[in-house]
């Protein structure tokens, strides 16, 4: 599985999982403090900002796990949930995750 982090300048950070590795709260944890250190590194212009990050995410158990929710507090990171956008957003979400798993007309 490729985890990537992107923002509308392309991507900031990704993880490449070994086959049979999932994300997890401790792994998607982590995840978010190497995002802020690839955003440190790659867009000088996030300090300016005050560090304003906003995560456009779904409720799965790995998002909003305590150990998650305090780190994004911790970083003052935003969330916006994928609902609040767009009521479409679950249904493409659901489509190119199917695709992905090798169940669409592409494969």
């Amino acid at each position: 599985m490729l985890c990537v982090w992107w923002d509308q300048k392309g991507v900031i950070y990704y993880e490449l999982l070994k086959p049979g590795e999932t994300v997890n709260t401790e792994r998607y944890r982590q995840q978010m403090i190497d995002l802020n250190q690839a955003l440190r590194e790659k867009r000088p212009e996030y300090q300016k900002r005050q560090h304003k990050v906003i995560l456009l995410y779904d409720n799965a158990p790995s998002h909003t796990a305590k150990p998650v929710k305090e780190t994004i507090e911790a970083f003052s990171w935003e969330i916006q949930g994928a609902a609040e956008i767009t009521p479409t957003f679950k249904r493409i979400t659901v489509w190119s995750t199917k695709h992905a798993e090798g169940n669409g007309p592409f494969q």
